[in-house]
């Protein structure tokens, strides 16, 4: 879909408007939320985004150290859950009220929720950009995204969007 301009703004543009129809909640790494490492302390970060991040729903954030939720402007409260992957899931789900529950990542977040069997599907966005150093998401999974199949390919020279569906 490249614009009449040349542009690629089409494509982008249907994904943007998508991208947060119908969900209710996110569940994010700890990485994902900030630079921290090991116990919070008296650590008043509050993620990335600054006082209105961009969620408006409820955020379960994996952790292995126990923290309070932090509500923020906009509708977005960070839940850290320390008792698993599973758990903070089934919390997800729960305050999503029948809504989608999104997986935001980062890397090691999704590949523990892949391993585990409980993505449905997967929204990839790949930018030829070249970065450096990274994670590569199909990594430590015995053979890749087993069981999922793709179910939309969106193309122009700045981004692909692939829609993955589990097929069991």
């Amino acid at each position: 879909m490249i614009g009449e301009d040349g542009g690629d703004e089409g494509v982008d543009d249907r994904f943007i408007a998508s991208g947060d129809e119908g969900i209710g909640a996110t569940v994010m790494g700890r990485n994902m939320f900030g630079p921290i490492r090991g116990p919070w302390g008296d650590s008043d970060w509050t993620g990335w985004w600054g006082d209105n991040p961009p969620y408006h729903h409820p955020v379960f954030v994996l952790t292995h150290h126990p923290r309070p939720p932090i509500t923020m402007a906009g509708g977005t409260t960070f839940h850290f859950v320390d008792d698993g992957i599973e758990a903070a899931l089934q919390r997800a789900f729960d305050a999503a009220g029948g809504q989608d529950v999104r997986l935001g990542g980062g890397v090691a977040t999704i590949q523990q929720y892949l391993r585990a069997g409980l993505i449905d599907e997967l929204h990839l966005a790949i930018v030829p950009v070249l970065l450096g150093g990274g994670e590569r998401l199909f990594d430590h999974l015995d053979g890749g995204p087993e069981g999922y199949e793709c179910v939309e390919l969106v193309a122009s020279p700045s981004v692909a969007h692939v829609r993955l569906a589990r097929t069991r």
